[in-house]
């Protein structure tokens, strides 16, 4: 068997079929529904105090703070009311000491002094007409503050639109004293010691945030349905139903919300769908690749899907079959024949010997490639992989390998999107009807409106293409379903994303 050959049994290993969307569909939906009913479920269909999606037409200047690991930003966000914002920002690298302070207080009143900074740089008439206010004795209401939206990026218990509980810290973060605490309130205590015109109204997920900027910037009068990032990560947040998250009941400390819209925002947490391994797929690439994590049997559909895990997932398959003695590989008698007639060699050091040494970045070039005997491909060998002199047959092997790859991701990818639709009535027609002709211009007011942010989905060659292929084939979406659904990148969810749902929640307290 020649080399494109095996390239091509090997992509069939990542064969994702019409039949297997819909199974993943169908267990999709059951795992969400299990999700809003009780917690501790695979899904974790964390409910997020936030009732309402933005439409675009709100004005006025918010906060945002983002501590998203080792740099801090603060951003004021000015909403001009027609779908359009202006944003200024600032960002701090955070001291390598206070990651691991001895008091979260040190760590929060260096959060704090940064707020500080920011507001007398670029708002010190408010700033300065507030102390003067204090200092006269006036009173202070909530119309005098900023409100401001915290995105807070490590595991919290969240039990109110501003309120949650650190579960553990990550990303090189260590301090004891404020796991169980409230976070918004350690800020607020440190931001009430600086005596700062500012409320923390909001504690925000960044997907949460990335559904919330896309509902403000989307154009039409459509809400939007659903935020997701594909990107180094995973996952989604959407709107539902208020009265299918029924576990709101049973939770022994849930918070108050604004029950009016009926509607609540639901953070998914979709990276571990399927964590049990019923209907996702799984190769021995997939096995060996989670064997190896440092989450074993955690996020499994994240560790299919998203940016983080694709390079590592081809690093496995060439290694796979460079070990095969029959596959020609990177082996002379394919290489001899190449541009330059020299052998083709593998560095020692090369990162196709190490665990995550191949970036996503090289499947983008690679499935991108259309030159002459592959050689941007074989120039990306070369230059991040320390493979010379491959052939042109060895690069065209790696390619079919990266596109089986990228396309089951983005295919995956539909599994989600569809069943959010799919779950929340959005769609009403099925799979296999009809496109009239007089019907092909979709009306504003049927349009599902998604909007997506993350590296896969901005840069990935065919991405959307290939998620769109597969929606098609959902029962219950199908040609003209597919049709309706708008996909739109929506950028800053920590940023101008948190913003709108201080607003939502400052709305809801001034009511």
């Amino acid at each position: 068997m020649g080399l494109i050959e095996d390239a091509r049994r090997v992509a069939a290993e990542f064969e994702y079929t019409a039949q297997d969307v819909n199974q993943g569909v169908k267990e999709f939906i059951r795992q969400m529904d299990e999700g809003l009913q009780e917690t501790g479920k695979s899904m974790s269909q964390i409910p997020t105090y936030v009732t309402a999606v933005p439409n675009g037409t709100e004005k006025g200047v918010y906060l945002a703070v983002d501590l998203g690991g080792t740099n801090f930003r603060v951003c004021s966000i000015k909403l001009n009311g027609d779908t359009t914002f202006s944003l200024t920002q600032s960002k701090v690298a955070i001291p390598r000491e206070l990651m691991t302070a001895r008091t979260s207080q040190e760590l929060f009143s260096f959060l704090a002094k940064q707020i500080e900074s920011f507001l007398k740089t670029h708002h010190n008439d408010h700033f300065e007409e507030y102390h003067q206010r204090r200092a006269a004795g006036e009173s202070v209401t909530d119309e005098h503050l900023f409100q401001l939206g915290f995105t807070f990026s490590f595991p919290v218990e969240q039990i109110g639109i501003n309120k949650g509980y650190l579960i553990r810290w990550t990303k090189g973060f260590d301090i004891a004293d404020a796991i169980g605490k409230d976070v918004c309130g350690l800020l607020q205590a440190e931001i009430d010691a600086l005596h700062l015109p500012v409320k923390v109204a909001a504690l925000v997920n960044d997907t949460v945030g990335t559904l919330m900027a896309r509902s403000y910037t989307s154009p039409g009068k459509t809400g939007t349905l659903l935020g997701a990032i594909f990107g180094t990560g995973t996952n989604g947040a959407y709107v539902e139903k208020l009265e299918k998250v029924t576990k709101l009941k049973k939770m022994e400390q849930s918070g108050d919300f604004d029950g009016s819209t009926g509607n609540m925002i639901v953070n998914t947490e979709w990276g571990s769908f399927d964590n049990q391994m019923t209907v996702l797929p799984n190769t021995p690439y997939d096995k060996a690749l989670d064997k190896e994590s440092n989450n074993p049997g955690i996020q499994m559909f994240e560790k299919r899907v998203s940016g983080m895990f694709l390079g590592e997932l081809l690093r496995r398959t060439i290694i796979a079959m460079m070990k095969d003695g029959k596959t020609e590989l990177f082996k002379d008698e394919s290489s001899g024949t190449n541009d330059i007639h020299s052998t083709c060699t593998i560095a020692d050091d090369s990162p196709i010997y190490k665990q995550w040494g191949i970036d996503t970045s090289f499947l983008s070039i690679t499935h991108e490639d259309q030159s002459a005997g592959y050689r941007v491909t074989r120039q990306a060998l070369s230059k991040d992989l320390g493979v010379d002199a491959a052939s042109s047959e060895d690069a065209e092997a790696i390619k079919i390998i990266v596109e089986a790859i990228g396309r089951r991701s983005a295919r995956l990818s539909a599994v989600a999107i569809g069943a959010v639709i799919r779950s929340t009535g959005n769609l009403t027609l099925t799979a296999g009807d009809a496109v009239d002709e007089k019907e092909k211009e979709v009306m504003e007011e049927e349009v599902v409106d998604i909007g997506v942010d993350g590296s896969l989905v901005e840069y990935y060659p065919g991405f959307e293409q290939y998620i769109r292929e597969a929606l098609r084939e959902i029962e219950g979406v199908g040609e003209r379903g597919e049709k309706r659904i708008r996909i739109g990148i929506a950028k800053d969810g920590s940023g101008v994303g948190a913003a709108l749902i201080a607003l939502v929640a400052g709305g809801k307290e001034n009511e």
